[in-house]
């Protein structure tokens, strides 16, 4: 190999306080498990000695624990964006202690080339196979490598034994050009292929590899409850019922599923709905749910930028390649989460929220409007340009001492402009062409849990007057009294 081989602890020593980090990955896909590790003892040594040490962390999404988590646990993290999931970084978020601003997965990638955030000293790649020339392959996640590895003063490889050479060929990487000069990205249809199977990165900037052997880390996820199964044969209904009416093609459209264990279980039950005819993906993340769901035949193509896979079946998908080759391709986020692509393709975007207001404006980011959970991620590229938006929740959590419609949301992610349709346990609301009392109604009506639809009701009668009849001495009752009581029951108006 023609690049020097270093230890973790060796390549940490190259990264200096309040440098800015290029981490590959998309979610813990990809993301960086060694040098990061590495970095945080570095800092947690730097502290003790008297001396300041944090990093400044771009990615592609969330990481792992070995990143944004060993870090946040060293406090060694200044800035940070675009996206985070790790208890121990949302910590050091919510006390001040690490300085997140929150954006749109697609934005990043431009705005970093034209030096909004300053310029990158080191990007560390995690790779499955890397070439004298420079070129690497990705593993299971892309983020904004292409980005990282132009701008990178600095490049610090991890090659990953687990991934094998057969990962070749499963990333398209391609670039746009920034405007003024940008033309049309050339993706009519998911499984299109634009650019390249391999990132190039200046030889001379690759100051060493680093030797990993360690899967993504990221959990299977919970068994699907009864509320969790019934969202996800609401959402196959109300999409079988558009197919039906014609307001959907008969062919469908590509869906985008967000992350987590009602996502999880919208997709198991696409593929039990075999009325709707097997689809395509234009996503941001695959889910284990998609892997089945290839494997039926339901799911024939997937475009994505990370293979967000539990341990067990990212082991599984690795060792069958040749069956997966065909039916999916990993891409950077900035095209994976294009508003232009997603528009042209009339992507159905399927998204969670924490929660919804009764006028259809949905929170996806921060509990009781203050402490941030995760962040937006890709959600608003594809709700703000999708054919069709959807957000799902349980209508109540914590046994019923919340309730996830509200008067008012806490915090505004998505507005009323954004979103088609809310689902919940309890039914579905399409609030297509409905103003903002009628929305209210069917809100209450069909996706509001029963211990809390009298509650909504008087409130939106206590209403005086104008188009979105808020009482704004009360519009943030069920907060207030959470907080107080921590039961949203013994709201009183």
């Amino acid at each position: 190999m023609a690049f020097p081989i270093l230890s973790a602890e060796e390549a940490a020593e190259l990264i200096k306080n309040d440098d800015n980090l290029g981490l590959s990955g998309f979610t813990a896909s990809g993301s960086p498990k060694v040098v990061t590790e590495a970095l945080a003892a570095k800092a947690v040594k730097e502290h003790e000695a008297g001396r300041p040490f944090k990093v400044n962390i771009f990615t592609g999404a969330s990481t792992n624990t070995w990143a944004d988590g060993a870090l946040a646990r060293a406090n060694a993290i200044n800035r940070r964006t675009p996206y985070q999931n790790t208890p121990d970084l949302r910590q050091r978020i919510n006390s001040h202690d690490a300085h997140y601003f929150d954006l749109h997965l697609s934005e990043l990638a431009q705005k970093f080339r034209y030096g909004t955030y300053g310029e990158l000293d080191v990007a560390i790649i995690e790779v499955a196979e890397v070439f004298d020339n420079g070129d690497v392959v990705l593993g299971t996640g892309v983020g904004n490598v292409p980005t990282y590895a132009s701008r990178a003063k600095k490049v610090i490889l991890e090659l990953n034994h687990v991934l094998p050479d057969s990962m070749y060929g499963l990333h398209d990487i391609y670039m746009p050009l920034d405007p003024p000069e940008r033309r049309e990205i050339p993706i009519y249809k998911p499984s299109d292929r634009i650019g390249e199977p391999m990132v190039h990165i200046d030889p001379a900037k690759i100051v060493g590899v680093v030797h990993s052997d360690r899967y993504d880390g990221i959990k299977g996820f919970s068994e699907l409850d009864d509320v969790t199964l019934q969202i996800g044969a609401n959402v196959c209904n109300f999409l079988l019922g558009e197919v039906h009416a014609g307001r959907l093609p008969k062919t469908f459209l590509p869906i985008q599923s967000g992350v987590g264990n009602v996502a999880n279980a919208v997709l198991f039950g696409l593929g039990d709905a075999k009325e709707l005819p097997p689809f395509e993906m234009y996503t941001e993340v695959v889910q284990d749910a998609v892997i089945e769901l290839m494997k039926m035949g339901r799911c024939k193509f997937a475009s994505t930028c990370s293979l967000t896979l539990s341990d067990t079946k990212e082991a599984e998908v690795l060792a069958n390649l040749d069956f997966f080759r065909n039916k999916v391709v990993l891409r950077p986020a900035e095209i994976s989460n294009s508003p232009e692509v997603i528009r042209r393709l009339g992507v159905i975007a399927m998204n969670t929220a924490l929660e919804a207001d009764i006028f259809g404006n949905i929170n996806s980011t921060h509990v009781v409007g203050t402490k941030m959970m995760n962040g937006i991620g890709g959600s608003g590229d594809f709700t703000r340009n999708g054919y069709l938006s959807i957000f799902s929740c349980p209508s109540v959590t914590k046994g019923g001492l919340i309730s996830n419609i509200v008067p008012m949301v806490s915090h505004v992610d998505h507005s009323e402009h954004s979103v088609d349709v809310i689902i919940t346990d309890q039914g579905v609301a399409d609030i297509r062409g409905l103003d903002p009392v009628q929305r209210a109604e069917r809100i209450i009506d069909n996706c509001a849990n029963p211990m809390y639809r009298e509650l909504l009701h008087d409130y939106l009668r206590m209403g005086k007057g104008g188009q979105t009849p808020h009482t704004l001495s009360a519009s943030l009752a069920f907060h207030t009294e959470f907080l107080n009581s921590g039961d949203m029951r013994n709201t009183r108006w």
